[in-house]
Formats: structure tokens, C-alpha cells, sequence
């Protein structure tokens, strides 16, 4: 007797269809499963049988043969097979219970455990994509209740997703004796989830008014941004207070990141298994490995790059990072994506992110630093500063669009009650970056600083006065071209900002000045 069902694979952040087909015959009692299985689904064999055996049905001594098709691509996620492994071995050896015609029509996803328990799988929401983009799709899709969500929202809609918590329940619902009830989705509610760092305001950051403004030019262009300044100074406090002025995830957004998480090896079960509602906020250790960083292992899989598509990436002490993590930046800060190559296989991941970087001026922190209004001494020995600051590459800092610098807030105003200027609240700026960005995508379709050449050209609206500003300052600070370009892309922000058709003199002159920090840094 022969059975099948649907089920899906992963490979990378993507999914693919996978029919799984289990033959059994009377012969010498074997359990065999081909087509590419890693080592978790090897050991299938034992979990399957003694799930079936736990659930009271029969695991006669009969020749078992499973196969998942397409033979050719190995199957990495064994673990989610298990509970469509064992409903066609129960098909084919009780057709009666379960109708094999009936099961051809169903797809299931989930891991057994020895009692008979379904558990949740990672990748559920790529896998569901997958089945719900089938054709003809699946008539239901049989997952554990901590998938059902994420595979609902990857359904959209097109196949009803049904919650099961043992094996006893899913044969009960195939075969009518349970109720079939499809999990539903609230959208509204995914999209109402409150941002990331909601409890953090920009009003509780004292000082620095220079680089709150430079914050909230990153914010409405999606602008890469560099903190420079001693330890202190707010470094932190100011990029983590970014993702509460970016605009909530859009439905196509939610999915985006949601799908990257899942998938992705070292995030904790409950992000694996639900949904990612808000903006992802990644800050790995300047001791973060490279692979770590950029995605790899033996099968590649996204590293912090890609866990903080759509939101921010945050790299404290950024010459501490190795170089050759630093360098791989380069790519993805221009692409929007990583390709990572291993010997088995190639994987491009999304990795539109914004970065933050914060660092000092020197190893103690205080060269250039002034306060009250009088130069501190920097300690460090001569040529420390500058085999310190050798540590970014050119390339690198040529990718970054802003360069703030700080200064050391006096105590006085660190003592002072927080600000009453309603107009320096996250809540007012983050009103403020939505306006401009409303602006940028009905104008071209996409945000300021993902402007390509020609784009910009035809989006940037230089006055005469602020041509020769550019001119000027290109040919004084000596500007690359990809330099010149993000000038112009950061001008086009403030006049968005300004709500401004045209950018004027006094944006382009802002522009050059919020990069110019990087000269001053260096």
C-alpha cells in the first residue's frame, strides 16, 4: 500500500513543496527513509514508531519505505516531517482509519515527540507560503498550535490552517471524528503591536542637540549614521532610542522579517515560532564572530546582518569589531543583501538594514573633547589615535551618510528635570519621519538613501544657489562620487523634512556639514 502528503522543506529563508510517500509491504520488518535526509530526520524512525505506537494505533513488523520528493534536494529540517511521516504509514497499513485518498489532499507539519505530542517546527511560516502557493493548494494544513499563527499569516487565507496537539488528534480530524476549526489571523492586531522601544524617549537624552537632529535625518531617509564621542556622552541611549522613530511594519514587512527569523539558527524559540511585529533592533558584541555577523555555518544560514532586515543594526565600538567583519559590511550596506557561499550550497539573504556605529575618538575617549568650555587631555600615546581610527577602512566610511559628534553633557543639565518641549519627544519626531517619508515613497516609490542614480537625478530638485554650494564643497573636502551622491541624498531629506520641493542652499550646506563630522572624527 502506498500513501503520500504534502509537506514542505527550507533551503535558506525560502521553502520549497516536499511530498512525502511511504510504501509498506509484507516483507522482512525494515524502516527506511530516502531522499537526502539530514541526521534529525534519520532518527525519525524511532520517534515516528514509538509516537504511533504511544497514540494506540498498530506499527505492524511490515517493510516501511518513505521517500520525500524532490529526492534530489536534502532535506535539512528532518524534525517537521515526523507528523505527515506518520499519518501515511498509518494510511498505508489502515486504510480504513486514514483514507489515503483523503490524505493526498491534506499537508502537515510537525515534530512528534515519544508520547505521541506534536511540537513546533522552525520555518513554518516559509513552509506555508510554499504549500499556500501550490497548484492546486492544499485543502488543510495540520501544524502544531505554537506554528499555528506564523502559518496562518503565511497562508493568507488561501488554506485553512488547523491546530493539533497530539497525533490521536490529527487522525481524529481527518477522519471527522474532531472538529476542523481553521485558525484565524488579526491582522489589524499585528499591525497595531506597539514599536520597540516604546518606553524609550528622545526627550530622557540630554544635550547633544547636534545629534538628536542627525538622528531624525537618519530616521526620515533611512540614512546609515555614525556617533562619535567620549564615553558618556549618549551614544547608546540615542541609537536605541531609533527604532521608536521608525514607522510600524507593514504587512509585507511583518512577513519579510518574520520568515528571516524563523529561519534563522540562534534566536529563541518563542521568536522562531511567532510572528516578528516589531522593528528589529540587532546589537552584537564587538566580539560577534564573523559568521556570526554575515550568516554562515556548514549550511548557510543568516547571521545579525539579516536578523535586522527592515530595522536597525547597531554596532557599538566600532574599531573593535575584527576588520574583517567590518569589511564585510561594505557589500550589504550598498546591495541590500549577503550572499554567503558554503561548500553545500550558495544563499543570498536580505539584509536591508540601517546601520548606527558608535565609537570614541581615540582609545581613552577624549581627543577633540571639550568641556565647559576647555579641551581635556587625551591620554593616549602619540599615534594612538590615529592606528585606532585606522581601523574603519576609507571604503567603509565612504558608505556611511552621517557623522554626528559629541561632547560631554555638563552635570548640571544631567541633574535638570526632563525637557517639556513637546517637540523633542520620540513621539513628535517619529511624527515628523512618517511625514517625510510619505513624502519620499509617493515621490519615488522608495526612501531617500535606497535612491539609485537615476533616481536621484530625477527626484533631487537642486536649486542654482545649492548647485554651487555642492560644487564648492566637492571641490574643497575632495568628496568621492559615492560621497557626492549620499550629500545629495541627505539634502534631499532635510528639504523633505523642511517640506520643501526644492532643495535649497541651506540643505545642501547641512548635508556636507552632518558628513563633514566624519572628516573631524578622522
Amino acid at each position: 500500500m502506498l500513501a503520500r502528503m504534502q509537506a514542505a522543506g527550507l533551503e535558506g529563508i525560502s521553502g520549497y513543496p516536499v511530498e512525502v510517500q511511504t510504501y509498506a509491504r509484507q516483507a522482512t520488518p525494515r524502516f527506511s527513509v530516502v531522499g537526502l535526509p539530514d541526521a534529525a530526520l534519520r532518527e525519525a524512525r524511532d520517534r515516528v514508531k514509538a509516537a504511533i505506537l504511544s497514540s494506540g494505533y498498530e506499527f505492524p513488523a511490515m517493510e516501511f519505505t518513505t521517500n520525500l520528493t524532490p529526492a534530489r534536494r536534502r532535506k535539512d529540517e528532518g524534525s517537521a516531517f515526523d507528523l505527515p511521516m506518520a499519518l501515511t504509514i498509518l494510511a498505508a497499513v489502515e486504510p480504513s482509519t486514514v483514507a489515503p485518498g483523503r490524505l493526498e489532499r491534506i499537508a502537515a507539519l510537525g515534530e512528534l515527540t515519544l508520547g505521541g505530542e506534536t511540537r513546533p517546527v522552525r520555518g513554518a511560516l516559509a513552509a506555508a507560503e510554499t504549500l499556500a502557493a501550490c497548484d492546486p493548494p492544499p485543502e488543510l494544513l495540520l501544524v502544531p498550535p505554537a506554528n499555528a499563527e506564523a502559518a496562518a499569516f503565511g497562508c493568507g487565507g488561501r488554506v485553512p490552517v488547523i491546530e493539533v496537539d497530539t497525533l490521536c488528534q490529527a487522525v481524529a480530524i481527518l477522519t471527522g471524528r474532531a472538529p476542523a476549526d481553521p485558525v484565524e489571523v488579526d491582522v489589524e492586531r499585528i499591525l497595531a503591536a506597539p514599536a520597540a522601544c516604546d518606553a524609550l524617549d528622545l526627550r530622557d537624552v540630554r544635550g547633544n542637540d547636534a545629534a538628536k537632529n542627525a538622528l531624525e535625518v537618519a530616521a526620515a531617509g533611512a540614512h546609515d549614521l555614525l556617533f562619535v564621542g567620549p564615553p558618556g556622552a549618549g551614544k547608546t541611549m540615542l541609537a536605541r532610542r531609533l527604532p521608536g522613530l521608525l514607522p510600524q511594519l507593514q504587512l509585507d514587512e511583518v512577513l519579510e522579517v518574520s520568515r528571516v527569523h524563523a529561519i534563522a539558527s540562534g534566536v529563541d524559540p518563542e521568536r522562531a515560532n511567532s510572528l516578528v511585529r516589531r522593528r528589529p533592533f540587532r546589537a552584537p558584541h564587538h566580539t560577534a564572530s564573523y559568521a556570526s555577523l554575515v550568516g554562515g555555518g556548514s549550511f548557510p544560514r543568516p547571521g545579525e546582518i539579516s536578523l535586522a532586515h527592515k530595522g536597525v543594526l547597531f554596532l557599538d565600538e566600532l574599531p573593535e569589531f575584527s576588520p574583517r567583519s567590518l569589511e564585510a559590511l561594505r557589500e550589504p550596506l550598498e546591495e541590500r543583501r549577503i550572499t554567503v557561499a558554503r561548500s553545500r550550497g550558495t544563499m543570498t539573504f536580505p539584509a536591508e538594514f540601517q546601520l548606527v556605529a558608535a565609537m570614541n575618538p581615540c582609545p581613552c575617549g577624549y581627543l577633540g573633547v571639550h568641556s565647559a568650555g576647555k579641551a581635556l587631555r587625551c591620554k593616549c600615546p602619540p599615534q594612538a589615535a590615529e592606528r585606532y581610527q585606522r581601523r574603519i577602512s576609507g571604503p567603509l566610511l565612504d558608505r556611511i551618510d552621517l557623522v554626528a559628534r559629541l561632547q560631554p553633557v555638563p552635570p548640571a543639565l544631567l541633574q535638570a528635570p526632563p525637557s517639556q518641549d513637546e517637540q523633542v519627544t520620540s513621539q513628535a519626531v517619529a511624527r515628523r519621519v512618517r511625514q517625510a517619508r510619505a513624502i519620499q515613497l509617493e515621490r519615488a516609490g522608495r526612501l531617500n538613501a535606497r535612491l539609485d542614480a537615476r533616481a536621484l537625478t530625477r527626484t533631487l530638485a537642486l536649486t542654482p544657489a545649492a548647485k554651487q554650494v555642492l560644487l564648492r564643497a566637492g571641490e574643497r573636502s575632495l568628496l568621492s562620487g559615492r560621497g557626492l551622491a549620499k550629500v545629495q541624498r541627505v539634502a534631499r531629506t532635510l528639504a523633505d523634512l523642511d517640506g520643501q520641493t526644492k532643495v535649497d542652499r541651506e540643505h545642501v550646506a547641512r548635508a556636507v556639514h552632518l558628513r563633514a563630522g566624519e572628516r573631524r572624527a578622522a
